[in-house]
C-alpha cells in the first residue's frame, strides 16, 4: 500500500482531518488544514471511477462504501481516531447514513465536526440545492457586483465556495481546536456559504453611509466598484489591461502626470464621472500595456492585469518563490500557502523565499489498505472488505483494484 510523505513541522502537525469527498469548499478547507501541517484523509466513494478534485495535493485517500454496515463501521472507526471531520452534504444526509454528530461525538467527544453546506443546517432554504452563484445571490453580495443596468456578474466561484465557505470553515476549525486545548471537547460547526459570503462583505454592509458610496448610485457607479476614473480597469491598444488604484492625492497626481495631463485638466473630484472615465479610456487605448507601464512610476498605483501564467512568472513572484511546479500537471504552477504555515519560530522548515514543494494528489483509494491497517484491521479483515467491494484499493497504475 502507498503512503504519503510527511509535512515539515507546522502549526497543525499531529492533527488528523477526515474530509468527505466533495466539490470546491470542502476540498479547499482540507487543503488549508493540510498546508498548516495537518494530516488529511479524503474519504472517497468505493464506486468512484474518477475525481475532478484539484485541491487534494498531499492528502491521503480511503475509498469506502459508506452505505454498507462494514464500510460505515470503518468510517466510524476512522472518525473515532481523528480530530476533525469535514462533511459537505445537505442537512440530514449524515444522519441518514448513521454518521450524525450525536453518534460520532459520543464515540469521540474531542472531534471537531464541521458541517459545510450552502444555506446552513436550519431555516427554510436549508434543503435547497444550489451553487456559488445562488449562495452569493442570497447573501446580498452578488447585487453589488454589477455595472449600472447590466446584470450582476459572478466572480467565478471564488467568494462563496472558497472564501466564504472553505476558508472560513478552516478558520472555525482552527478556533475549535484551540478551544479544545482548554475544554478537552470538540465542537459542531455550522459553516455555510451564504452566511460566509455575507460575513466577508461585513464592510459593505457597515459602510453604506460612507462617501465611497454615492447617493442614489447604482452598483458600478461608486468609487470602489469601477465608478471612478481613478479606481478601475482600462483596455490598452494591444487588448491587455491596466488596473488603476490612484485613490490618495499623491498617487492621483502621479497617475495624471503619467497620462500626460494636469490635475486641472482631469480633476480627481468631478461631477462628471462618466466623462472622466471616457477621457482616460480614450487615452489608455492609444498605447500598449507595456508602453504605459514604462510611463507610470510606482507611485501612480497602476498595475498590469496579469494572466495566471504572467503572475507566476513575474520577477516579484520569482524572488519570493510564490509559485511552485505542480506535481500532478506538468507545466502548471501552484501558489504557495501562507508562509506562517511552513516557517517555525526558530527558522526551521521552509524559509520565506525557498520554493514550496507541493505534494501530489492521491489516486482514489490509494491509501485504503495502509489506513485500514493503521485503524487496527487485520490483513484478513482488509481482504474481506476488498472482496466484498466495501473498500477499494487502487492499483499501481491508478485505477481502483480489489487487490492488496
Amino acid at each position: 500500500c502507498a503512503s504519503s510523505a510527511a509535512m515539515p513541522s507546522a502549526a497543525l502537525a499531529g492533527v488528523r482531518v477526515v474530509e468527505l469527498a466533495g466539490l470546491a469548499p470542502a476540498p479547499f478547507c482540507g487543503l488549508l488544514l493540510r498546508d498548516l501541517g495537518a494530516r488529511v484523509v479524503r474519504v472517497d466513494r468505493a464506486d468512484a471511477a474518477f475525481t475532478v478534485d484539484r485541491l487534494a495535493r498531499g492528502k491521503e485517500s480511503l475509498a469506502l462504501d459508506l452505505k454498507s454496515p462494514s464500510g460505515g463501521a470503518a468510517f466510524r472507526r476512522l472518525c473515532a481516531a481523528s480530530d476533525v471531520l469535514i462533511e459537505p452534504f445537505r442537512p440530514g444526509v449524515m444522519e441518514k447514513l448513521g454518521f450524525g454528530p450525536d453518534r460520532l461525538l459520543a464515540e469521540n467527544p474531542r472531534l471537531v465536526y464541521s458541517r459545510l453546506s450552502g444555506y446552513g443546517q436550519s431555516g427554510p432554504l436549508a434543503q435547497r440545492p444550489g451553487h456559488d452563484i445562488n449562495y452569493l445571490a442570497a447573501s446580498g453580495v452578488l447585487s453589488r457586483l454589477a455595472d449600472g443596468d447590466s446584470p450582476p456578474r459572478p466572480p467565478v466561484n471564488l467568494l462563496a465556495d472558497f472564501a466564504g465557505g472553505g476558508l472560513l470553515a478552516a478558520l472555525g476549525i482552527v478556533a475549535a481546536l484551540f478551544e479544545r486545548q482548554a475544554t478537552g471537547l470538540g465542537r459542531i460547526l455550522d459553516a455555510n456559504l451564504t452566511e460566509g459570503a455575507a460575513y466577508l462583505a461585513s464592510w459593505l454592509f457597515a459602510s453604506r453611509d460612507l462617501f465611497v458610496w454615492r447617493d442614489g448610485a447604482r452598483p458600478g457607479e461608486n468609487i470602489l466598484d469601477g465608478g471612478a476614473h481613478f479606481y478601475r480597469c482600462y483596455r490598452c491598444l494591444d487588448g491587455r489591461h491596466l488596473a488603476v488604484g490612484a485613490l490618495e492625492p499623491q498617487f492621483y497626481a502621479a497617475f495624471v502626470a503619467g497620462l500626460g495631463l494636469t490635475e486641472a485638466e482631469l480633476p480627481q473630484a468631478t461631477e462628471d464621472a462618466a466623462g472622466a472615465i471616457a477621457t482616460v479610456t480614450k487615452i489608455i487605448g492609444t498605447k500598449t500595456r507595456d508602453d504605459w507601464l514604462s510611463r507610470f512610476g510606482p507611485d501612480a498605483c497602476v498595475n498590469a492585469v496579469e494572466e495566471l501564467s504572467e503572475a507566476q512568472a513575474n520577477p516579484h513572484a520569482a524572488v519570493r518563490a510564490s509559485f511552485s511546479p505542480s506535481a500532478d500537471t506538468p507545466g502548471h504552477h501552484l501558489p504557495r500557502p501562507p508562509r506562517f504555515a511552513s516557517v517555525a519560530p526558530d527558522g526551521s522548515g521552509v524559509g520565506p523565499d525557498e520554493p514550496f514543494q507541493p505534494g501530489r494528489s492521491p489516486r482514489i483509494g490509494e491509501h485504503t489498505c495502509s489506513l485500514l491497517a493503521e485503524l487496527g484491521y487485520s490483513e484478513a479483515e482488509i481482504r474481506q472488505l476488498l472482496a466484498e467491494g466495501r473498500a477499494v484499493q487502487c492499483s499501481t497504475g491508478g485505477s481502483p483494484s480489489g487487490r492488496l
